[in-house]
């Protein structure tokens, strides 16, 4: 252990060398107690690991024996693998070698195949572009002549183009506000200017299919607008336009359009009274979305200009608009719309600037296709919908064709390089070239089916153009009176109804003419229903007449002829009239008669025949009376009803309601009675009821005696100032727990009525059984919306002596009646029923019945009752009743407390004092023959009385004469054609087909040669010089020549400039246009009312002119005239108190303040006077209404049957220094200057004699009056 290479030799110790022998040496020591590691380490570190290493010796023998036989074993076949190892390198030497020698064989090969392939794809390529080309050729060779002409045809376009751009650009910006007719006029007129300027244009230029494809116009009308072409050119406008549209959209059609077209890009619906209109607005501009305003009046927002006038600021990419004081981002995607549901609205230039403004009113042939869509889908329920998926189908399938054509050409012109090596291009013609094929046969069948189709929908057109026609008349109705407005949707209501109640039918034509029937008549109860009195039967006579013309059974120009007659026409220019007897009016209707084929010889027939035709004249119907020279048998119904209008205004509307009756049938002459139980079924929680109030009408008690009978709650609010506070909470309320609300007198509070109607509609829960109830008076400012949403009903009083006692009798109580035991008191109590009703009744007259209209209504009755009750109870019966207290109280203060005018409190007081006195007791005392004071105890006693009166009442019960009731009814034709005058639309022809315009122009030439000459100033001033320029009636004579000059030179600048206008030469001003109109309708224009006279028809105001002109001329160069045509002053006081001044200045010591007119009534006639009187005046062309003339004896008399104004003879006028006279024979008559009695018209009264058997009060009764003109 000691030798220094003692530690190499163990490292070095040859392991393998150890054998059994020397393992099993070792053992015992191994296996002894002590040795082991620790046990050495603790005798010496050098021992212990020497120990370790015999150990490990012995361990590494025991693996070794096993591991040494594997090492040998290692050791052959290493060296067998040596060998096959140089076996293996020898063959692979051999296989490199042969390897070689394929790469250089295979290279040739490969080569061989590289040429091969080259030559097969160039076989295949020049293979491939001859198939192309074969097929680019055969594909392209239909559209080669089509392309080639295309081609040309857009070389000579683009030619034209700068006319076309300028058309349609024009037509974009000015052609929106206008009707078709007008449109296409202005089209007209602009080619033209072109033509004359040179500018080449397309003569065949179709402004619709040169801004749209049939595509889109195909889509637009699946989305609700009428594919008319006027509703076309609207939809191109509001789409193309570069201003924003505001559409004149009454019936909401465009504004549905609009919704459906902008139903996926998230619409907003406002209007300007929104309460978050501004945040709307804001919204839609910055997040792109388009904007409704709708419903808007004749105003716009000013926070709408920016938008408008689209003063975008551009901030980076994006743009800006101020809203306000708030700048808004403008967003791709916003568009603006606007909407007014005014008919014909009046926007300020401004407005008309800043929008494009969209007549989108339905045309009649719109409506009637769109009615027809309606009664085939309804009726042929799979025809419209084969129909509607057909026009689906054809859409889609020209959308296709359009696109692929625009497919292929873009391809053919983006293609780079050869087209035949283009293989996606082969594929999109072919393509293109199949489905077209295809899409040409589906298009041939789809024309086939649509043959059939319309055949089999014309068979229904009956049914939509009587539709139409009756929605128009219903729209012209609120022309008459702006509260009648019907909306579309509700006329399409009642036409459903139409289609599902009416009786059905396996025969279409039984089946048509059962819905026209019932459609007619329904449309019929629910329109009049809604109208006053006085309009029921206007809308009947227009809608049978409409009805008439659309089948060509009534021509245009007698249509003209009944509703104007002969009021254009000049008194002095037509024949002369064969007899005095025929009044000048029927007269000039008599010639514009004889204009129509059946009555050409009607004015000789006149002349040769005149005692057969005054008899039939004077016959008490003439309507019902065979007419003179063989017209009874050859006439039909409509053509007796012109010959009656002429005749006799008086019976046009007895004979109308024959006409009505037989053409349409008995139930439309008889009207509707209003049942409010119906009404009530037929409405639901959302609809309002509205009525319309009438003087004296208040429908409360009804309502609410309904609501008692259903047992609903209802509540009932006066609006007014600060009312809509209890209305919100009433209706809330009812609303929630159900019943009916009424609120009363809803004119008062306007602007409470657009929200009344946002809260019922939109109310999300409302009670079933709720109703809301509202009365108003008419009002120009009533939301147009909510009588568009409403059942309308009207609530008048009744008319007649027996209805109108009967409806005061009913709101009397038994214990009213027993109040007082006195015996006056029942007969006092009728007397003011009966005077309650007379004072109603009269208004219905006119002038002659009151000068002005009172609103007598049930407070007046209330209170004069409480008076005498009260007079009663405080009577003295020893002195009896006070009759001039109680005549006094009703004459001046309960009755009389409502009257303005004196002649009128005259009439009144004379009642008073006829019908308030002692001997209204007798037992003789009638009102009228039949018209007595009833003995009676109970309610139901008079009640019972009252049914017994007469149910027509003559105007003798109400103190006026029978003639009165001649004035009535004609009165009543007169208004009723005037008003079908003034709502005729403005675009119609004349007779014969001739424009306004042109029969304008023709009447304008011949009343500008008619029209006297200017007086000139300076001559004027040297006659009234010679003549005396101080005296009275000389200055008289100068200011109404100064006046009438105003007048002529008027009328002369209108009537020329009309006719500049008319030619295009200079604007057409709001004055002009007012000129045509009226003149056209043979009206007055305003500016020439306004500085003249009025007058009847335009006819008459001529002749009045050219009379008046020639009074003046013959006063002023032939000297003072010996009688004076006082009707020809402007100014009649003034030719009075001039003469009045004459008088006193001839007398020494005459006051004029003390000097008092007095008159004399001569038996003279005009031509009779040779001289003027010594002192005053002469006087001619008074008329007497209500009363006659006895000449004999120079004093009133009954008039004539039939003859309603008497003329006077000579009335001498004079002034005397005395107190006028009075007189129980003479009765004091007020002159004015028309048939219209008001302050403005009134003149001076005359003194007119009476005969014993008739006082004063006789005539204050009959309402007599002398009138300057008649007309």
């Amino acid at each position: 252990m000691a030798a220094s290479n003692f530690l190499q030799a163990l490292l070095t110790f040859p392991k393998d060398t150890i054998n059994e022998e020397t393992a099993e040496l070792l053992q015992p020591y191994l296996q002894m107690e002590d040795y082991n590691i620790e046990t050495a380490r603790k005798v010496c570190g050098d021992v212990a690991g020497l120990a370790s290493w015999t150990q490990a010796m012995v361990d590494f023998y025991s693996v070794n024996k096993e591991v040494l036989p594997l090492k040998a074993n290692l050791a052959i076949q290493e060296a067998k693998y040596e060998a096959a190892m140089k076996d293996l390198n020898k063959a692979q030497a051999q296989l490199d070698e042969k390897q070689r020698e394929l790469d250089v064989v295979q290279a040739l090969y490969d080569q061989a195949l590289r040429e091969k392939q080259v030559l097969v794809d160039d076989a295949n390529a020049c293979r491939r572009k001859m198939n192309n080309a074969t097929a680019l050729i055969d594909g392209l060779s239909g559209e080669r002549i089509r392309w080639t002409e295309a081609s040309k045809g857009f070389e000579a376009q683009i030619g034209r183009l700068v006319g076309d751009v300028l058309l349609a650009t024009g037509f974009l910006s000015y052609a929106g506000p206008f009707n078709q007719e007008f449109r296409n006029s202005t089209m007209f007129v602009w080619k033209k200017q072109l033509t004359r300027n040179h500018i080449p244009f397309s003569d065949d230029l179709n402004i619709i299919s040169m801004l749209v494809d049939n595509a889109t116009i195909s889509e637009w009308n699946l989305q609700g607008l009428p594919n008319d072409e006027l509703s076309v050119q609207n939809g191109l406008i509001v789409t193309k336009a570069a201003r924003y549209p505001l559409l004149i959209d009454p019936q909401g059609q465009g504004k549905a359009w609009i919704r459906n077209r902008e139903l996926n890009n998230e619409l907003q619906i406002t209007n300007l009274n929104h309460k978050y209109f501004r945040t709307h607005l804001e919204d839609a501009l910055s997040l792109g979305r388009p904007l409704l305003i709708e419903d808007i009046r004749e105003y716009l927002d000013p926070a709408l200009d920016n938008i408008l006038e689209r003063n975008f600021i551009k901030s980076g990419s994006t743009f800006k608009v101020k809203v306000g004081d708030k700048e808004v981002d403008v967003m791709t995607g916003f568009r603006l719309y606007i909407t007014t549901k005014l008919g014909n609205p009046a926007y300020t230039p401004e407005v008309s600037a800043k929008t494009s403004i969209i007549d989108f009113t339905v045309t009649m042939k719109g409506l009637e296709d769109q009615l027809l869509g309606l009664v085939i889908l309804t009726e042929k329920k799979e025809l419209e919908a084969e129909r509607t998926k057909l026009m689906e189908e054809v859409t889609a399938n020209k959308r296709k064709m359009k696109e692929l054509e625009d497919n292929l050409l873009y391809r053919l012109t983006s293609t780079e390089g050869s087209l035949v090596e283009d293989e996606s291009l082969i594929q999109v013609l072919r393509v293109t070239k199949e489905t077209a094929l295809e899409v040409s046969e589906k298009l041939n069948v789809a024309a086939e089916t649509e043959i059939r189709i319309n055949h089999a929908r014309e068979e229904f057109r009956p049914v939509a153009t009587r539709g139409s026609v009756l929605y128009f008349l219903i729209v012209e109705m609120s022309m008459v009176n702006v509260m009648y407005q019907t909306s579309l949707r509700q006329f399409l209501q009642v036409f459903d109804i139409s289609m599902a109640r009416s009786t059905k039918s396996p025969i279409t034509q039984k089946r048509i003419q059962n819905i026209v029937d019932y459609l007619t008549f329904s449309t019929f109860s629910y329109t009049v229903r809604g109208l006053y009195e006085k309009d029921k039967f206007l809308f009947t006579i227009l809608m049978t007449l409409k009805i008439q013309m659309q089948a060509k059974v009534i021509k245009p120009e007698e249509f003209q002829c009944f509703i104007k007659g002969g009021a254009a026409l000049d008194l002095n220019a037509v024949e002369p009239k064969p007899k005095k007897w025929i009044s000048d009016m029927t007269w000039l209707n008599l010639v514009e008669l004889s204009k129509l084929g059946h009555f050409i010889q009607i004015l000789s027939q006149v002349a040769r025949n005149d005692k057969g035709w005054k008899d039939w004249f004077d016959s008490a119907a003439p309507e019902e009376s065979p007419i003179p020279d063989g017209y009874g048998t050859m006439l039909s119904t409509f053509h007796r009803l012109l010959l009656i209008r002429s005749w006799c205004p008086d019976r046009t509307l007895p004979m109308a309601k024959i006409f009505v009756a037989e053409v349409m049938g008995r139930q439309f002459a008889e009207g509707v009675i209003l049942e409010m139980e119906a009404m009530w079924n037929e409405s639901n929680s959302r609809t309002p009821l509205v009525c319309f109030l009438s003087m004296g009408s208040d429908p409360t008690e009804n309502i609410e005696k309904l609501a008692k009978a259903k047992g609903i709650r209802c509540g009932a609010i006066s609006m007014g100032q600060g009312q809509e506070v209890h209305a919100r909470r009433l209706i809330g309320q009812l609303m929630a727990e159900g019943g009916w609300v009424l609120l009363q007198n809803c004119h008062l509070c306007l602007d409470y009525m657009d929200e009344l109607l946002d809260t019922i509609t939109a109310a999300e829960t409302i009670h079933d059984s709720f109703r809301c109830w509202v009365t108003t008076e008419v009002h120009p400012k009533f939301p147009i919306n909510l009588l568009q949403t409403s059942i309308k009903f009207t609530a008048e009083p009744p008319q007649g002596v027996k209805p109108g006692l009967k409806r005061t009798y009913g709101l009397i109580s038994q214990d009213q009646l027993d109040i007082s035991n006195m015996p006056q008191w029942k007969p006092l109590l009728f007397v003011v029923a009966f005077l309650h009703t007379t004072v109603q009744e009269r208004r219905k007259f006119g002038p002659i019945g009151w000068n002005i209209p009172y609103e007598f209504n049930q407070s007046d009755f209330t209170s004069t009752v409480q008076f005498i009750q009260n007079h009663l109870d405080d009577m003295d019966i020893k002195k009896g009743v006070s009759w001039n207290t109680v005549r006094y109280m009703v004459g001046e203060v309960q009755y009389g407390g409502r009257v303005t005018d004196d002649y009128d409190k005259r009439l009144l007081n004379t009642y008073a004092k006829v019908w308030f006195g002692e001997h209204i007791f007798a037992d003789n005392f009638q009102f009228y023959n039949g018209y007595k004071i009833p003995k009676c105890r109970t309610v139901e006693e008079y009640k019972a009385f009252i049914d017994s009166l007469p149910t027509v009442d003559s105007p003798e019960t109400f103190g006026l004469h029978s003639n009165a009731d001649i004035t009535y009814q004609t009165n009543m034709a007169n208004e009723m054609l005037e008003t079908t005058v003034s709502i005729q639309p403005k675009d119609s022809g004349g007779s014969g087909g001739e424009t306004r315009e042109t029969v304008v122009y023709r009447l304008a030439d011949d009343m500008l040669e008619k029209l006297p000459l200017d007086f000139i100033p300076h001559e004027v001033k040297e006659r009234l010089k010679k003549m005396g320029l101080l005296h009275p009636l000389n200055i008289f004579l100068g200011q109404e020549i100064d006046r009438m000059r105003k007048v002529v030179s008027s009328v002369r600048n209108t009537l020329k400039d009309l006719k500049l206008a008319i030619d295009g030469t200079i604007i057409m001003s709001e004055n002009l246009r007012d000129a045509l109109d009226c003149m056209y309708d043979a009206r007055i224009p305003s500016a020439w009312k306004k500085i003249s006279w009025e007058s009847a028809t335009l006819g008459f105001w001529f002749t009045d002119l050219l009379d008046r002109n020639a009074q003046f001329h013959s006063w002023l160069f032939e000297g003072r005239p010996n009688v004076f045509w006082m009707t020809g002053f402007f100014n009649p006081q003034g030719f009075l108190t001039a003469m009045r001044q004459e008088i006193t200045r001839a007398h020494k010591g005459w006051a004029l303040d003390a000097v008092v007119l007095d008159n004399d009534v001569t038996k003279m006639s005009k031509e009779d006077v040779v001289t003027p009187p010594a002192e005053g005046v002469y006087i001619h062309g008074l008329y007497l209404d209500g009363a006659g003339w006895d000449r004999r004896n120079s004093r009133l008399m009954e008039p004539s049957p039939k003859v309603l104004y008497t003329p006077l003879p000579i009335v001498h006028v004079y002034a005397i220094n005395a107190e006028r006279r009075k007189g129980s024979s003479l009765y004091e008559c007020p002159v004015y200057k028309k048939p219209r009695r008001t302050d403005l018209t009134y003149i001076f009264p005359l003194l007119l004699k009476t005969s014993a058997s008739f006082d004063p009060d006789h005539w204050i009764r009959r309402g007599v009056a002398l009138l300057c003109d008649t007309k």
